[in-house]
């Protein structure tokens, strides 16, 4: 059970949530990698909200579906994949937000870092992060165009693919896909009615570029920048 204080707030020990620059939006977007820039120019410590959320949470995950009265193992593949419209995925995905985002929030209280943290993820919604942020500049939404996804479709191997064994592989693809895409639509929304910037990628300007603009959008927070590192391929 997650301790609060006596007004209700979760404690942040460290300060830490006072410090973050947030990265949200769409799947496919480069996200992670604008992250990873900005990290290695300014000094930044990087939080990735898909690594973490796969691999950190689960066990939390495992037990909130018990906690439930559900079986502990994941769903049927099929079940989740091909045997459900795009518009259930996304509605279930958005449900599942804020819980995954009170997750989140006990992973960044535990860190102490000298200079701001950069936090990037699709889950990383406005709506949730609105209320915890001083300014609506400390937020930028990164979606792809449809060409964009498109051609990150066709080149990134990982996202070519649903990555489990299904009954129907291409339409557990496009299920996947049109998901992502309704979900990435819900974030603009959101975020244009919280004043949140969003940032259309589609694919005309390299990932140092993005950063860049990017980088300016959260010019009053970031420290001065660092030697930058080699260039990178925008990724998701």
């Amino acid at each position: 059970m997650t301790e609060r204080t006596a007004a209700g707030r979760v404690p942040d020990p460290f300060g830490t949530l006072d410090r973050i620059l947030w990265i949200g939006g769409g799947q496919w977007a480069g996200k992670s990698t604008v992250a990873r820039l900005l990290a290695r120019r300014y000094g930044l410590t990087a939080y990735n909200y898909d690594y973490h959320d796969a691999r950190g949470h689960n066990d939390r995950r495992i037990a909130r579906r018990v906690g439930l009265g559900h079986p502990p193992a994941d769903p049927d593949p099929d079940a989740v994949w091909v045997n459900t419209t795009p518009e259930e995925m996304a509605a279930e995905t958005l449900a599942g937000f804020p819980v995954r985002f009170e997750w989140v929030l006990d992973d960044l209280r535990a860190l102490v870092a000298g200079r701001p943290v950069i936090a990037e993820g699709w889950g990383l919604r406005p709506e949730l992060v609105a209320p915890i942020i001083d300014s609506p500049r400390r937020m930028a939404v990164m979606v792809p165009t449809e060409a964009f996804r498109d051609r990150q479709l066709r080149e990134l191997g990982r996202a070519a693919a649903v990555g489990t064994k299904v009954s129907d592989p291409a339409r557990a693809q496009r299920n996947r896909v049109e998901r992502d895409r309704l979900v990435a639509d819900d974030a603009v929304r959101a975020a244009r009615r919280l004043g949140i910037r969003v940032i259309e990628v589609d694919g005309t300007r390299d990932a140092e570029t993005v950063a860049g603009i990017v980088a300016d959008h959260f010019r009053p927070y970031l420290p001065s920048p660092e030697d930058p590192d080699r260039p990178l391929r925008l990724q998701a």
